[in-house]
């Protein structure tokens, strides 16, 4: 089943998307040029090329992926961050060092400062055998299905985060199987609240790789999680990360 806005959520802890679909790497076979769900490569725009650079530095931001937003129209949010020294932007949704873009038909978020019409920028990359050189990466996303257990552990998990914030009654803290990379669904947050408030609705959680040289990519959220975020009407996005 694919995944389907819900049109119920009122915010970040509410599904507004489902089902839960996990994001797995897979390597490609060739250069990525279909509008799909990848992590770096060149994004495949659907309208035209903007890129962002950094409000201060005016630097072009690191192209990290694109995502599919669900629903009947065909439409994808590209992630952009600026990383000096290893050191990744998009700490707050509001700083324009972390972007998340939506074509067709987007916003520009007014955080964010587009570069002229040729801006082009870096892609993810992971690091080379001598852990000095930094070699370009693009993967797949293939969206799978949750196994129901897992699918439950989460949103109990999630359950607990709301009764931690006074939301919702008293429960126990599951000691079920986690998920690190999935979109849709309810997500669960390192520091039980969402770094941003309703109306935005989750689409998407991926968690950082920055051990070393055999990571399949380099993101450095200091060993914590990166969220996106939609507006209602699904024209504008938000992105934040934070430590667990």
């Amino acid at each position: 089943m694919i995944t389907r806005p819900t049109g119920k959520a009122a915010g970040p802890y509410e599904a507004a998307f489902l089902p839960r679909r996990q994001l797995v790497l897979r390597a490609p076979e060739r250069p990525i040029t279909d509008p799909v769900a990848k992590l770096g490569g060149d994004p495949v725009w659907l309208s035209e090329p903007t890129w962002p650079v950094d409000p201060c530095t005016k630097e072009p931001l690191v192209f990290i992926g694109q995502f599919p937003v669900p629903g009947d129209e065909l439409r994808l949010a590209y992630l952009f961050l600026y990383e000096e020294g290893m050191i990744m932007g998009g700490l707050g949704p509001e700083d324009g060092d972390g972007v998340l873009l939506i074509q067709p038909g987007g916003r520009i978020p007014s955080s964010a400062e587009i570069g002229p019409p040729g801006t082009r920028g870096r892609t993810l990359w992971r690091y080379g055998p001598d852990w000095h050189s930094e070699i370009p990466v693009e993967w797949h996303l293939d969206l799978e299905p949750v196994s129901p257990e897992v699918d439950r552990s989460i949103d109990e998990q999630a359950a607990w985060e709301r009764s931690m914030r006074g939301e919702g009654p008293d429960v126990e803290l599951p000691d079920g199987p986690e998920l690190n990379d999935y979109l849709g669904g309810i997500a669960c947050y390192p520091n039980l609240r969402a770094g941003i408030d309703a109306p935005w609705q989750f689409l998407f959680k991926i968690r950082d790789s920055c051990d070393g040289g055999d990571d399949p990519y380099f993101l450095n959220f200091g060993y914590g999680y990166g969220f996106g975020f939609v507006s209602p009407d699904h024209r504008e996005g938000r992105f934040y990360w934070e430590r667990s």
